[in-house]
């Protein structure tokens, strides 16, 4: 029986027309027993693959089982026998088409687990002489790592008589002598109409070289139908038109996927080559289920991985409780200790631990989060700093024995620093042994229209056109020929049409590989035994061919090694609390509970807070009135596309308020929901519900549980809506509670938060909160600080201090450092200091040498230039931010000043006149500015200004004539012409 085993999947980027779920699916279809996915110098595409094929054979499984219960076919053909055990699903046959830069192309079959080991060797090495997203083999790479492969070579592209091959055939006789004894020749045809000369010479070549041969229809696609869609993705790639494309199009589209017979037809006489490639496939027998994956094991001398831990928790259970653990945290720790010890993943644990404790060693602020960060085993480690007493999670939901699922923790780390993270856990494995996990770059909406348009020719304002109308075409279906109408294009044109269609195929087709934010792969072994590695685009950072759906699917553990901004601004406030104020501070010491922090947070006083200073969290603050932290957590996961969808926010608020009641359909419903007073808010009830509600099996809510994974963007829960809706039926759920239901948990497809990750963001709601309330001066300065990051640009942040009572001061030639400061405000406060960040166009070197050069402080704009050597554009950008009027000039004076210096460098024989004296040169008159120009200035060189608001420069003019003008408003109004004219020359403030 005849097994494919050369087909290219679209994970040969811009080159296979089909995904791998389809080559495997339509496998399936013809009758394929096997299927060899091998794409160009990679694998990044066989785990799709391989898990369509699990779950095509879970499918038949249900099917048949289905089947076998109530006798039928399919609906409404009772008492037929089954027709499903002719179908079977395909089995994968991992593979890779080598390309080497001679020219010789193999495609490497696995023969076993050391073979699979030598072809990821072979990857890694031709990925890591290249730049990112290419591959460079050498044939003599090959001679290492041939063990364990079974290797199909490639005859030439053009093959027109028996000797025709040139020098390809000597290297050929080469790897015949060497590697023969597991060498095929692939005989492929190329549908030209020349394919029965072509294939008797490539079977006199095999003769030649005394290679047996096995027959490949070295398929592009699943379906003949995607050949238009073949020629857009060669016209991308070779950045031409489709009309343009030549001989590089296909000529037709035949080189698909195909079945026995139509291979017994087309390889007529050569019947024996389509045998020997079922022969073969049933020889590999290597699945990637055999790839067992070692986690370091983290062990120190004299201790295994488990007494390493208990020890470690124990230490961490004292200093967290120096006053004794209650009872009851101790029990849960030795049962997570016990249940940690019994699925072996006490190594995972210590890990994250290590990367932690590296962080603090470096006074790095770190906080942990997911699934099993909010334990009391997390706390003791110091991974997360909220106790498990606030929290409600239960822990077998997510370390759970009866599903197997390995745990899930990430962690956040400062932003500005996470880099020596990274670079510290690839110095401690090895880039051998650490890699992080790839993203898949997916078309999406318009860069579909933008490509797709190019290479089918239409002109850049219809591209442009169709862009601006993104969601009209892919939002509500029959919308389309209406919008295009309305941009001015013909529905019923052909080219058009065809172009549209081309989009929607494309999209959602790989378009390359990028790094995933911060997940880490690590191994006891080699990783690039397990999975090829190649470089990143940034410096320093390698990545591994597979994303984190493909880890999942195979069980691999990961450390996401994640950055967050706000983490940055509250250890730059921990630290100025501690200078200024001698009280050292973490955010597992801060006061809990403080009463007044709830209060400005219920007035909605939270401009820079984390999480809630968005507009719909600020709206949504004082209706919520949270009082204690499970409160805060309940507001980070609420405000969420998933919930908002899902109806959810209303009704939790209208209970909340006693405007509705609590009630619960189920004593059982009200255990999962009780907390949140029978409204659904997180991913981890909504799993709940599923089992409890619907019946739901471990596996089926573990695929909705996926289907609902945060952030992700094509999530499909849709397949679960008959099996939810009849398991409550027969559960005894009304239907209109069981749609409501459904339709709350699809809200989560969108955007659902789970209820560990929201517990862990509210602690930092709380922290940041916390620090605005009782030093909101010091909070302005870290955020100014932190920048770039959250909603509110400088001048909002700088206005929201001064609100606050903070004296804000300008910044300053002889007082101002790089970052922002506090220093004393003369009335036994402090004062924010604005730093040189904040001059647009000057860098931290040259804002930290400034500094370092003023000694007992500058006298003028020259004297800036002679001691610290700055550029004069440098000088012009100082000047410009109004930094010398500490010096007692203005902005135009020292303008003045700054433009008279051209040189780099001071010129001493032209510093005087022939003499040595100094030219007395008379002083310019220059004309003061008017606040409204002042206001524009400092917007322009600093997006920020202490002078006045630019709507204050208006007022005068808004204000009705009663009379009744505010205070100031008559200043402004004389102010407002110079306004008007210079945003008419100017960029306008952000």
């Amino acid at each position: 029986m005849f097994a494919e085993l050369s087909a290219t999947s679209n994970f040969t980027f811009l080159t296979g027309a089909s995904h791998p779920e389809e080559l495997m699916t339509r496998a399936m279809t013809l009758g394929l027993p096997a299927l060899a996915v091998a794409d160009v110098n990679s694998v990044a595409g066989i785990v799709r693959a391989y898990t369509q094929a699990r779950d095509l054979a879970r499918q038949l499984d249900e099917r048949r089982a289905q089947e076998a219960a109530h006798g039928v076919i399919g609906p409404g053909r009772p008492g037929q026998p089954a027709q499903t055990p002719g179908l079977r699903a395909p089995r994968l046959v991992p593979a890779a088409a080598l390309v080497f830069d001679c020219g010789t192309w193999l495609t490497a079959l696995p023969r076993d687990r050391q073979g699979w080991a030598n072809l990821c060797r072979l990857l890694t090495i031709g990925r890591r002489r290249a730049p990112k997203g290419q591959c460079l083999l050498r044939l003599d790479d090959l001679w290492a790592h041939a063990g364990g492969l079974v290797l199909l070579l490639h005859p030439p592209s053009a093959l027109p008589m028996a000797r025709g091959a040139g020098d390809w055939e000597g290297r050929a006789q080469r790897l015949a002598r060497r590697l023969g004894k597991h060498m095929h020749l692939l005989m492929h045809p190329r549908y030209d109409g020349q394919d029965d000369a072509r294939l008797a010479a490539q079977a006199g070549l095999a003769r030649r070289l005394g290679l047996p041969v096995v027959a490949s229809a070295r398929p592009l696609m699943h379906h003949g139908s995607r050949r238009q869609l073949a020629d857009v993705l060669a016209a991308i790639r070779q950045g031409c038109r489709v009309d343009t494309l030549g001989r590089a199009a296909l000529a037709n589209g035949e080189q698909r996927l195909r079945a026995e017979a139509e291979m017994r037809r087309i390889f007529s006489g050569h019947e024996a080559a389509v045998e020997a490639a079922g022969a073969l496939a049933e020889r590999l027998t290597f699945s990637l289920e055999e790839l067992r994956y070692e986690y370091p094991s983290e062990v120190s001398p004299g201790e295994t991985p488990d007494t390493r831990l208990r020890r470690l928790a124990e230490a961490g259970l004292r200093w967290r409780y120096p006053q004794g653990a209650p009872d009851k945290v101790r029990a849960l720790l030795e049962h997570e200790l016990t249940l940690i010890s019994k699925l072996r993943y006490a190594p995972y644990f210590l890990t994250v631990h290590d990367v932690v404790d590296f962080a603090r060693s470096r006074g790095i602020l770190c906080q942990g989060r997911g699934s099993a960060a909010n334990s009391v085993v997390c706390y003791c480690l110091g991974v997360t700093s909220v106790s498990p007493e606030i929290g409600t999670m239960v822990f077998e939901r997510f370390v759970s024995e009866a599903r197997d699922e390995p745990p899930d923790i990430d962690v956040d780390f400062e932003h500005e620093r996470r880099e020596e993270v990274i670079q510290h856990i690839y110095e401690k494995y090895g880039r051998h042994r650490a890699g992080l996990c790839a993203t898949v770059i997916h078309y999406r909406g318009k860069r579909a229209i933008r490509e797709v348009g190019r290479a089918m020719g239409l002109a850049q304002d219809t591209v442009s056109a169709l862009s601006s109308q993104l969601w009209g075409f892919f939002s509500t279906e029959g919308a389309q020929p209406a919008r295009l109408r309305e941009i001015g294009l013909d529905p019923s044109d052909p080219h058009l049409a065809r172009t549209l269609r081309l989009i929607g195929q494309i999209i959602g087709f790989p378009r390359h590989l990028s790094q995933h934010v911060g997940g880490f792969i690590m191994t006891e072994g080699r990783l690039d035994e397990l999975v090829p590695i190649e470089n990143a685009s940034m410096e320093d950072r390698t990545v591994i061919a597979w994303d984190k759906d493909d880890i999942d699917a195979l069980g691999i553990l990961k450390v996401d090694v994640l950055s967050l901004g706000m983490l940055t601004c509250i250890r730059k406030a921990f630290d100025l609390i501690a200078g200024h104020h001698g009280t050292a501070f973490s955010l597992a010491t801060l006061p809990p509970e403080d009463p007044a922090v709830y209060d400005m947070l219920c007035r909605a006083d939270s401009v820079g807070v984390f999480q809630v200073e968005s507009r719909a969290q600020m709206n949504f603050l004082p209706r919520m009135k949270p009082r204690c932290f499970y409160d805060l957590v309940i507001e980070v996961a609420i405000i969420r596309p998933g919930p908002i969808q899902g109806d959810m926010v209303h009704p939790y608020i209208r209970r909340r308020n006693g405007e509705e009641q609590v009630s619960f359909p189920s004593d059982a419903l009200g255990e999962v929901l009780g907390k949140t007073l029978g409204v659904p808010l997180f991913q981890e009830q909504a799993m709940q519900i599923a089992i409890v509600g619907a019946g739901f099996t471990p596996d089926q809510a573990d695929r909705l549980r996926r289907s609902l994974a945060t952030f992700k963007k094509h999530g499909n829960i849709s397949e679960f809506r008959g099996l939810f809706l009849r398991g409550m039926r027969a559960n005894g759920y009304d239907d209109a509670f069981a749609e409501r239901c459904f339709s709350q948990i699809e809200g989560f497809g969108s955007y659902g938060f789970p209820e560990s990750h929201a517990a862990s963001f509210a602690l930092l709601v709380y922290a940041s909160a916390w620090i605005k309330r009782h030093h909101p001066g010091i909070f302005a300065c870290a955020l100014l600080n932190s920048q770039p990051m959250g909603f509110y640009a400088p001048a909002q942040i700088v206005r929201d201090a001064r609100e606050h009572g903070v004296i804000v001061r300008p910044v300053c030639i002889n007082a101002s450092y790089w970052d922002n400061a506090m220093e004393p405000d003369g009335q036994g406060g402090l004062a924010l200091r604005l730093g040189f960040r904040q001059v647009k166009g000057l860098s931290e070197e040259e804002g930290n040498w400034l500094a370092a050069a003023r000694g007992n402080g500058y006298r003028g704009v020259q004297d800036v230039w002679r001691r610290a050597g700055l550029a004069p554009a440098m000088l012009t950008r100082l000047a410009e931010a109004d930094a010398f009027a500490g010096l007692g000039l203005t902005r135009r004076e020292a303008l003045w000043q700054a433009s008279a210096i051209r040189s780099a460098k001071p010129l001493p024989l032209f510093e005087g006149d022939l003499d040595g004296e100094a030219i007395d040169e008379p002083a310019a008159h220059l004309p003061a500015m008017t606040l409204g120009e002042e206001v524009v200035e400092d917007y322009v060189a600093m997006r920020l200004s202490l002078r006045a608001h630019p709507l204050a420069l208006l007022r005068g003019l808004l204000t009705p004539p009663d009379g009744r003008a505010p205070v100031g408003a008559g200043r402004a109004r004389g102010q407002t012409p110079d306004l008007l004219r210079i945003s008419h020359t100017r960029a306008p403030p952000d």
